[in-house]
């Protein structure tokens, strides 16, 4: 890994601004950020990663890397869960192992947003359907996480329709608004997007430093209970998004020779979700532990990305 790139990533404003609340959590302060901010901060992190992506894919003439793209995003999403649920399932049980692999199937919105602005810190162009790769990739592994819940759990518990369950996937607010966005941008010409053009894009490393201090605050709450679980969770949660990124961050290169987009895949295979399946394995699996799943996704596996993951992925995409 070069170290220099390691040094920026960590030095980086929006980075900081995370270990920033972490710390505060670990002074005991009283510094939160009220949840009603929170919720409109990610929602418009969302609307301008969506909409600048649905830009960018107007301007992207539709060919064959972007239709491979979108199946090599659906392809990652069906097949992480699968193994990563038989790696779990005797350790944590068949409920616990289907919601943490739908996790790690699944992405972490904020964790793209993030790589975002890195690469901008580092002068790349990534194209717009990284964007809708990301959205497609939400609701692949929540299916297949409920369906190995119900193969391999005796039935599966949960009372909860197959149906409910995936009209939810779908219908979660983070991916309507991402799709929506990009949709928007698509349509929306050059003049009419510079008309919002100061929303979308001058004010945006600001709002996503305030959402990671928020991010560090959360994360500093959920990690002492967490580690009562013992060691295997803090392992996993650990190799496997290491794991996930290198090997994507090599297989993408079939794909794109882009290396924003490689880039970009290899954060997508490595990151993992705690917004979306949190919220779908509450109807899905009521059994599961979400004291697990969430502090794995968040609280171990999303700073590891950020500070250590998103160097190294890039470094492996350029030595190749």
């Amino acid at each position: 890994m070069d170290l220099s790139l390691l040094i920026e990533n960590l030095t980086n404003p929006a980075l900081l601004f995370f270990f920033l609340g972490i710390l505060a959590v670990r002074l005991k302060s009283d510094l939160e950020i009220p949840s009603n901010s929170s919720k409109f901060i990610s929602l418009y992190l969302l609307f301008s990663i969506g909409f600048k992506g649905g830009q960018e894919l107007s301007h992207s003439p539709l060919n064959a890397e972007i239709f491979l793209s979108l199946l090599f995003g659906v392809f990652l999403a069906l097949v992480v869960p699968i193994y990563s649920f038989f790696i779990l399932k005797k350790r944590v049980g068949g409920e616990n192992a289907g919601a943490i692999a739908a996790a790690y199937g699944s992405v972490s919105a904020v964790t793209f947003v993030t790589s975002i602005s890195f690469l901008e810190t580092q002068g790349m162009t990534f194209g717009g359907q990284m964007v809708a790769v990301m959205a497609l990739m939400e609701a692949p592994s929540i299916i297949i996480g409920v369906l190995l819940m119900r193969l391999f759990n005796n039935g599966h518990s949960a009372e909860t329709s197959f149906k409910s369950v995936l009209r939810h996937a779908v219908t979660n607010g983070s991916v309507l608004l991402i799709i929506g966005s990009l949709v928007i941008g698509f349509l929306a010409s050059e003049k009419q997007a510079q008309g919002i053009e100061p929303f979308t894009t001058d004010i945006f490393k600001g709002f996503l430093a305030v959402f990671l201090l928020d991010m560090g605050i959360v994360s500093g709450r959920k990690l002492s209970s967490f580690l009562d679980n013992g060691w295997f969770p803090v392992i996993f949660a650990i190799v496997m998004p290491i794991f996930n990124g290198c090997w994507v961050a090599v297989a993408s290169k079939v794909v794109t020779q882009n290396e924003a987009n490689q880039f970009l895949f290899a954060i997508l295979g490595a990151s993992a979700s705690y917004i979306a399946v949190p919220a779908a394995m509450k109807l899905a699996a009521p059994k599961a532990n979400p004291a697990l799943y969430i502090p794995m996704a968040l609280a171990i596996t999303f700073p590891l990305n950020i500070t250590l993951g998103m160097p190294l992925y890039l470094s492996i995409i350029r030595a190749i």
